[in-house]
């Protein structure tokens, strides 16, 4: 279906399309939102507050350093590695207005992981938090990494609390592991450097790649997904198209301006990098940053502070929130929007959430190399609980069989996108972008769905055989790659298995080379080569696997089984 064919099925107030001549870079957005938004907060974190004019002077001093004391050219690559803090907008920003590319990059990485994202990318210059610096040094021989900035957790608080807080992360919650790096820039310091000076005008296009985003595939090897200046922009406006739709008083749901809202899920993701850390700037809102939302007593302490307009999570956050004895606590009397995204939203838990809070949630889809979002679900009780929504103003959907070719509404069949939001194609891996995007643009996700005559969107399911654990992807060939590898393993195999928590869970099974494998040593073997959320939560040890007649393991009978 052509984007028409939604024109007359997205609620009051909604736009049909975005205009994507109003800015010519996000460079652009970004500076006419801080101009706009001086005095408005921005961003919130650890009791601290950046507002807009301060963003826009805290940027402009590190993309001055990145001129004035690196050899940094427009174009370079890099890395930023870093919780939700309030130095992550700092640097994306700081970058970008030096005319960089960030290469996102999540802080749980193993060394492995890191190592391959480096020097895939190229990164020159990376951007750490010191809680990782033990990993830094052991990758950085192995990479083009030139310019180290370092950044530590109380850096952006007064001074004696600053002083206070990095003391006890180091000292007395020991997460700060030995390591040597005496190149490192204080991430601090650069800025003090250049506190008043204003960077050099760069120019960037639509068509410049902003951001390398990595995402696995079906192949298990990390891709970076070239989201361009012109894919985020898009897709900015294209969620803020959405935010602009009239509720039942006439009234826009979420207006430009000053609405608080709670960003739970990481920046370094593509959902929130997008959705907080670039479509919120361009409303003028208040993100409030919450660092580790694991530690749900502290997250339910800091909800408190906030009347909140708006949420964005997942199933598991929404679930581990709603356990929690004072949740109910909680002044939800602005809450006008709750999202869900990265994994399927369980009905009990909307309805719960819907119940407690007197706001429903709104289930929306997107994919890393859609920047990301591709459906969203209308607000003000429109939304329709096992949809993703519509697409989002200016984006084409459709379904296709086998063939290629389109079937019509209410089949069954490969969803496949286009629009402005959708990359660029995979860094330096042409045969991976012909792979998924046709000659017309259309991109296809590899997700089964159904389309329905209101131009409601259904994920039913997927063709490809990743597993999305609490929003996150985990490629089974990756996992099967490494413990493959173990000197004990003879063959390994991974599927998802349904989990009340995290949506799903990953199952491994191995076949060993000798008898005397035992399930500790791989969990032990897991735990040290994967990022958390990709161990495997479930282990079976088995004489054989399941194969097709050319030795390729059959995932689908082991789900089955």
């Amino acid at each position: 279906m052509e984007a028409s064919f939604w024109n007359d099925k997205r609620p009051p107030g909604v736009a049909h399309d975005i205009d994507l001549s109003q800015f010519n870079s996000i460079i652009e957005v970004f500076e006419s939102s801080c101009a706009q938004h001086a005095d408005t907060p921005a961003f919130t974190n650890m009791g601290v507050t950046l507002s807009y004019g301060e963003l826009e002077r805290q940027s402009a001093a590190f993309a001055s350093y990145i001129q004035n004391y690196t050899d940094l050219k427009p174009g370079d690559r890099i890395a930023i590695q870093m919780p939700n803090v309030l130095q992550f907008p700092i640097a994306v920003f700081g970058a970008m207005r030096a005319g960089l590319v960030v290469v996102n990059t999540n802080p749980l990485y193993t060394a492995r992981e890191m190592r391959h994202q480096f020097t895939d990318s190229g990164a020159r210059a990376l951007i750490y938090m010191n809680l990782f610096g033990h990993l830094v040094q052991e990758v950085l021989p192995d990479t083009e990494i030139k310019y180290l900035f370092e950044a530590r957790m109380g850096d952006m608080l007064p001074p004696v609390k600053g002083l206070l807080i990095n003391a006890a992360v180091k000292h007395v919650k020991k997460m700060v592991p030995t390591y040597r790096l005496p190149q490192a820039v204080s991430f601090k310091k650069a800025l003090a450097r250049c506190q008043n000076l204003s960077p050099m005008p760069v120019t960037r296009t639509l068509d410049d790649i902003a951001v390398l985003q990595y995402t696995g595939g079906t192949t298990g090897v990390a891709k970076g997904a070239m989201l361009t200046h012109g894919n985020l922009v898009a897709n900015m406006l294209q969620v803020h198209a959405n935010l602009q739709q009239l509720g039942q008083d006439g009234q826009r749901l979420l207006p430009d301006g000053g609405e608080v809202i709670i960003a739970p899920l990481p920046l370094y993701h593509i959902f929130a990098f997008t959705v907080n850390c670039m479509c919120m700037m361009l409303a003028g809102h208040h993100n409030v940053l919450i660092t580790n939302p694991r530690d749900i007593p502290g997250f339910i302490k800091e909800l408190k502070k906030w009347q909140f307009s708006s949420i964005v999570g997942l199933n598991t956050l929404f679930v581990a929130l709603m356990e929690h004895p004072e949740f109910d606590e909680l002044d939800f009397t602005r809450l006008k929007s709750t999202t869900s995204g990265g994994t399927a939203l369980v009905k009990a838990t909307a309805e719960r959430w819907q119940s407690r809070t007197g706001s429903g949630i709104g289930e929306g889809y997107g994919l890393t190399e859609c920047s990301p979002v591709v459906c969203s679900s209308p607000g003000d009780g429109l939304a329709r609980l096992g949809t993703v929504g519509l697409p989002v103003p200016g984006t084409a959907v459709k379904v296709i069989d086998e063939n290629g070719v389109e079937l019509p509404l209410g089949e069954r069949g490969e969803l496949c996108v286009k629009g402005p939001q959708v990359m660029k194609g995979y860094w330096q891996r042409d045969e991976a972008t012909a792979e998924a995007m046709d000659a017309d643009g259309w991109f296809k996700t590899g997700d089964v769905a159904v389309i329905d005559e209101d131009g409601f969107v259904s994920i039913v399911d997927r063709i490809k055989d990743l597993v999305i654990v609490s929003g996150f992807n985990v490629y089974p060939n990756e996992i099967e790659d490494v413990v493959s590898a173990h000197p004990k393993v003879a063959s390994a195999a991974v599927i998802g298995v349904p989990d009340e928590k995290s949506g799903e869970a990953v199952k491994l099974f191995v076949v060993p080379s000798v008898a005397d494998l035992t399930v500790e040593e791989l969990k032990a073997y897991c735990r040290s080569n994967f990022t958390g959320y990709k161990v495997p939560k479930h282990y079976e040890i088995r004489d054989s696997l399941p194969m097709s007649p050319v030795g390729k393991i059959l995932r689908r009978e082991l789900r089955d089984q």
